[in-house]
This record gives C-alpha cells, sequence and structure tokens, in this order.
C-alpha cells in the first residue's frame, strides 16, 4: 500500500511500472518518497512561516497545506517529465531548467526553517535592533519637540536669572549701607548720617522692586514649568504610542534580515541540504542508466508515434488520390454539351431577370 502510494507520487506511469520487476519499482518508490517528504518539509516551513506573518495557527496551516500541495505538484511534474535520452548532454539541457526550479523551490523550503532552528539567535538580533530603534525613536521625538522644550527653558532661565541679579544687587546695597553705619568703608564715619540715608533709601527701593519683580516672574515661571510639564508629557505619550510600533517588528521579513547577520556557514549548510534533497531525484535519474522502465515507456512512445505517422501518411495519401479522381471528373465532363446546355440557360435566365431589376429601378428614379 505504502509502496503503490510512493509510486503514485513519483509520477511514473501506472501501467508501466506495475509491469516492470521489483527493482525498478523501489527505484521509483524511493524517487516518490523523496518527492513526499519535501512537499511535508515545504508545509511545514510555510505554515510556520506564516505563522510570523499572521500569528493565526489556523490560517497558517491552511496556507501550508495549499503550499504543501503546489511543491508536492511541482516535483511530481518535474521527476515525472524528465526522461531518459542516448546523450547525457541532452539529459542535462533537459533537466537544466528543472535544476533551476528545484534550486529555487530548495530556497524557499529552507528559509523559514533556518529561522526556526536559529529562532533564539535571531531573537537576541532583534532584540538589539529594537532597542536601538527605541532609543532612536527617544531621540528623533525629543528632537521634534527640542524647540519648544529649549525656548520654554530659556525663557524660565532668563526671569529666574532677572530674579538673582535683583537679590543680588540688594544684597550689595544692603552691604553697603550697613558697612556706612559702621564707618568700616565709604565716609569711614560711624552713625547714620546723610550718605547711610541715601543707600538706605536705595537699598530699600531696590528690595521693593525685587519683591515685585518675584511677584510678577512667580506666576509667569510658574506658567512655564506647567508648560515645561506638558511638553514632556507629551513627549513621553509620543514615545508611547510609537513604541507598540517597534515591538511588533519580529516579522518575516525583519526575521530573514536577522539571519543575514548571524554567521553564514550554518545557514549555508541547512539550504545545501534543502537543495540535495530537492534535487535528489532529478540527479538520481541523471545518472541511473537507462532501466526496464524507460525501455517500455520508449517502445510505447515509439508506438503512438508510428501510428500517428501512418494515420498521417494516409491521410495525405487519401487526399491526394481525391484529388486526383476530382480533376479527371470534372475534366471528363467539362465538354459535355448537355450539361453546357443546361447552364447556359440558368445563365441567360438570370441575366434577364437582372436587366429587368436595372430597369425598374431606373423607372422609380425619374
Amino acid at each position: 500500500m505504502l509502496k503503490r502510494f510512493f509510486l503514485l507520487c513519483s509520477g511514473a506511469d501506472s501501467d508501466i511500472v506495475n509491469s516492470c520487476s521489483n527493482g525498478e519499482q523501489n527505484k521509483y518508490a524511493g524517487i516518490g518518497a523523496t518527492v513526499f517528504f519535501t512537499a511535508v518539509m515545504a508545509f511545514i516551513a510555510s505554515s510556520y512561516a506564516l505563522y510570523t506573518v499572521f500569528d493565526n495557527p489556523y490560517i497558517a496551516i491552511a496556507f501550508g497545506i495549499v503550499w504543501g500541495f503546489l511543491i508536492f505538484n511541482l516535483d511530481r511534474f518535474i521527476v515525472s517529465t524528465i526522461k531518459k535520452r542516448d546523450s547525457f548532454l541532452d539529459e542535462l539541457i533537459q533537466a537544466s531548467p528543472r535544476i533551476v526550479l528545484a534550486i529555487i523551490i530548495a530556497i524557499v523550503i529552507s528559509k523559514p526553517l533556518e529561522i526556526k532552528i536559529f529562532e533564539k539567535e535571531i531573537s537576541t538580533v532583534i532584540l538589539k535592533e529594537k532597542n536601538e530603534m527605541a532609543i532612536a525613536n527617544k531621540n528623533q521625538v525629543a528632537n521634534y519637540f527640542k524647540t519648544d522644550v529649549d525656548k520654554n527653558k530659556a525663557e524660565m532661565d532668563s526671569l529666574k536669572s532677572g530674579i538673582a541679579k535683583k537679590e543680588k544687587e540688594v544684597a550689595s546695597l544692603y552691604q553697603s549701607y550697613i558697612t556706612e553705619a559702621e564707618g568700616s568703608a565709604g565716609t569711614k564715619k560711624m552713625g547714620k548720617g546723610p550718605i547711610y540715608k541715601e543707600k538706605r533709601i536705595a537699598h530699600d527701593l531696590a528690595a521693593k522692586q525685587l519683591d515685585s519683580l518675584k511677584i510678577n516672574n512667580a506666576k509667569i515661571i510658574a506658567d512655564k514649568e506647567a508648560r515645561a510639564k506638558t511638553l514632556q508629557t507629551d513627549l513621553d505619550k509620543k514615545v508611547t504610542e510609537t513604541q507598540p510600533i517597534i515591538d511588533g517588528f519580529d516579522g518575516l521579513m525583519a526575521r530573514i534580515n536577522a539571519l543575514g547577520k548571524l554567521p553564514l556557514l550554518p545557514s549555508l549548510f541547512i539550504m545545501l541540504l534543502f537543495l540535495a534533497i530537492e534535487t535528489s531525484p532529478i540527479i538520481a535519474k541523471l545518472l541511473s542508466p537507462k532501466g526496464e522502465y524507460d525501455f517500455k515507456q520508449e517502445d510505447l512512445e515509439m508506438g503512438i508515434k508510428n501510428v500517428i505517422s501512418q494515420n498521417r501518411y494516409q491521410s495525405e495519401l487519401q487526399k491526394k488520390t481525391d484529388a486526383d479522381i476530382y480533376d479527371k471528373v470534372y475534366a471528363d465532363i467539362r465538354d459535355d454539351k448537355e450539361l453546357y446546355n443546361y447552364k447556359r440557360k440558368g445563365a441567360t435566365e438570370l441575366l434577364k431577370l437582372q436587366a429587368d431589376g436595372f430597369v425598374e429601378k431606373q423607372k422609380k428614379s425619374m
């Protein structure tokens, strides 16, 4: 039962292969088994690849089944259409397009399985890329808000700097009138004289200006600080909104790119393994000598060609014979007076009817 199934998978003619020896049947059963298991691997690979895209096992399995049947049909077609010839070069030329197709199929099948085999290493590469993207995204968002943040901070620093400058001025005036009273500076006269009073008035005026400046700037600084918090909140919100996009950066294309950043040799060996599996039925047919199945198939095709050739020759001969007969028949009746008079009478009547019709049209037009 299993052998019959693998023979069906090989694409061999059932009538011919069933009449062959067990050895020949086993050869084609082996080819069919390779075709079948390649389709199974294609189903597994495509299901995993599509699962990384859709995150839905049912959709992935459904598409995987379709892809598996497609690969099965292609491989079966490739193997069944390669026929043994008398020249190896002719066989190689015949098989070259099929080998190219087999290479493409092998690459397509191997990539998803490579991604699964090196899943941990690929996840590490993707995590590193996500972190780099997150940092770059945060810097980009910060640069977007940088102008408003810097402007707001500069205005706050300017207001605070004005207050600090005024405080320094008040402190200087305070020190000036105190030292004047003590007699340690200024006029060097102890006591609260006219100069002291002038310096005290200047200090009190500056102190009042400082208080007024603090009151006026306090409200503005509070607004600026609230604005700074709002800008920071907007920045954090923008980063939070864009983070899911970065977190979702683990699809099929991202994993293929991450696979390309891993060492080439392990991935290359896996691809070569699938390439060997995919091309093995073709290579086996190319390298194997003509077997019983090939001779019987060639004999059957030759018989069909002979029948078609004979039918074509008989058809051409019949066509030529019919042409010669009809040429002779028409040559014989060409001089028949009775037929001539009959046709002459019919032509005369037709000409009369045409002439009468022309006259009637002329009368109606006048």
